[in-house]
């Protein structure tokens, strides 16, 4: 695997700055080049950080879309009554 692999964003563009899915295909590449064993320890290291970070990135990116979804709650007679936030009742 090339270091072509990894998007050009990697090491370039601010995580915080990056879409859900940018950097969760970011965080796929680097998955990929860490198990193809073909990088020196360092990069490696480099690697495996921007990694973490782009996982906390996407857990964060997930939780907040969570928190914005509204669950419909429906009233007896079937009709939508009004709205929780997702998780409760």
């Amino acid at each position: 695997m090339e270091m072509t692999d990894i998007p050009e964003t990697a090491d370039a563009t601010p995580i915080s700055a990056l879409s859900f899915e940018a950097a969760m295909s970011e965080l796929e590449s680097i998955v990929r080049h860490l198990e193809s064993g073909d990088v020196s320890l360092e990069k490696s290291v480099s690697l495996y950080e921007r990694g973490h970070a782009l996982r906390l990135h996407c857990e964060a990116r997930l939780a907040a879309a969570q928190a914005r979804i509204e669950q419909v709650s429906l009233g007896g007679d079937g009709q939508a009554a009004g709205t929780a936030p997702f998780g409760e009742g």
